[in-house]
């Protein structure tokens, strides 16, 4: 069971709700570039707690963690940043834009009982990269802090929350923040004793599936069990103890307002890429065809009806479509011991008969990573074929794929969603020492 309960948050002491200029995209997809503008709008932004100053040694003099605890501290101790005084429900709607329609997405902020993945309570679906786990576990571990939530979902076809959420907004708005892509996150507190406790009930059944946020809830669960080991050591058992949990914002898989995006591929071949080869060669088990002059690349893509993508090639080729034969079953191409919801998706297809046999790209060997990289925007993969081989627009998965993908106990390649938008870092921070 899903044990969901509020907290007492740190935020930011305020005059007026607009944060803006303290919030920041998730820690993952911020340059170096953007580190410093977020910066320079406040000194205080919550990417320097996120992304501290220093070497990422932890046993160099001045590191990236030392940084993060003493700056952690200090902004508590001189009331840059403020307790809540009551345990707190935080309710979240996002508000944007999506292709000219307006679309908003709500979410309960609060802590969830971290529960290892075989246990089935909280499920992933993407793999972690060993090298940002390292970078999150020695952040936490040195400051004893979530500064940003893990992307959760349960599903709730019966909108039973829909009620919860609608009594937190009735409230007083807390903060605002609005990001560079325009998305306005507006929060609200839910301190209602009943509400709070009708939230964790309505909770408590479900299964929580990870949107985005794996490395952040991986990096918990070690920092759990590292706390567990220390205080077994010292003879000292807490009662659900802080770090038993991780701060999560929740979302409704069933909500109209959720949308998840495609993510689309460029890629290079190990040696001079002959494009007339490559498409023979893919001839061989996908159905090819031009795309008609007066239909896009979205009207190609929604007219697939096996797995497929689209794909465009350097040299100025006309880009084409390239979906299974429709006598060419997954199940029997791919020889991996994985579901069949699986081995039907668009980016399994992709890696498993693309670019693992055509362009030597896969992530068992993390090196030939290197010739593979993601985009977000389709025209933005279409022009990269000026510099790269080969581009692949893909569908986005759907949230039914994903939730059959984590109940088989499995994860999908990486990059396989974009649940648009992200969520902000530095509208609530949570303490764990």
């Amino acid at each position: 069971m899903a044990r969901f309960r509020p907290f007492k948050a740190y935020t930011y002491a305020r005059t007026s709700p607009d944060i803006s200029d303290l919030t920041a995209p998730p820690y993952d997809v911020i340059s170096e570039q953007q580190r410093t503008s977020l910066l320079t709008r406040s000194a205080n932004n919550v990417v320097a707690l996120e992304l501290p100053e220093g070497s990422l040694d932890p046993a160099t003099p001045g590191n990236r963690y030392a940084t993060g605890r003493y700056r952690w501290r200090e902004w508590r101790d001189t009331g840059v940043l403020v307790r809540d005084r009551v345990p707190t429900i935080y309710v979240l709607e996002q508000r944007y834009l999506l292709h000219g329609r307006e679309m908003r997405r709500r979410a309960f902020i609060g802590e969830v009982e971290l529960r290892a993945f075989e246990e089935g309570v909280v499920l992933p679906h993407e793999r972690t990269l060993p090298k940002a786990l390292g970078d999150r576990f020695n952040l936490t571990k040195a400051c004893a802090a979530n500064f940003s939530q893990v992307f959760g979902l349960y599903s709730d076809p019966d909108r039973v929350t829909d009620g919860y959420f609608e009594q937190a907004m009735s409230g007083r708005l807390v903060m605002t923040a609005t990001d560079d892509d325009g998305v306005v996150s507006d929060v609200w507190a839910l301190t209602d004793r009943d509400a709070i406790a009708g939230v964790s009930a309505a909770l408590e059944p479900k299964q929580i599936f990870i949107a985005d946020g794996h490395h952040r809830y991986v990096t918990a669960l070690a920092y759990r069990d590292e706390r567990r080991a220390a205080a077994a050591n010292a003879g000292v058992l807490p009662t659900d103890p802080a770090y038993d949990f991780v701060m999560m914002a929740l979302v409704n898989m069933d909500d109209p307002g959720l949308v998840v995006l495609p993510t689309h591929r460029v890629a290079n071949a190990p040696r001079e890429f002959d494009a007339a080869a490559f498409r023979i060669a893919m001839a061989e088990t996908f159905e090819l065809a031009e795309i008609p002059a007066d239909a896009s690349i979205e009207d190609a893509l929604a007219s697939l009806e096996t797995p497929g993508f689209v794909v465009v090639m350097r040299g100025g080729n006309a880009p084409f479509v390239a979906s299974l034969r429709p006598d060419a079953a997954p199940g029997a191409l791919i020889p991996l011991e994985r579901s069949e919801a699986w081995k039907e998706l668009d980016v399994t297809v992709l890696q498993e008969l693309v670019l693992d046999p055509l362009l030597d790209i896969h992530p068992d060997r993390p090196h030939t990573l290197e010739r593979l990289s993601f985009v977000k925007d389709a025209s933005e993969a279409v022009a990269a074929v000026a510099e790269h081989d080969v581009a692949f627009v893909l569908r986005a998965t759907r949230v039914e794929q994903m939730r059959a993908v984590a109940l088989a106990g499995e994860t999908m390649p990486q990059k396989s969603t974009y649940f648009y938008p992200k969520l902000l870092s530095g509208l609530v921070l949570r303490a764990m020492d």
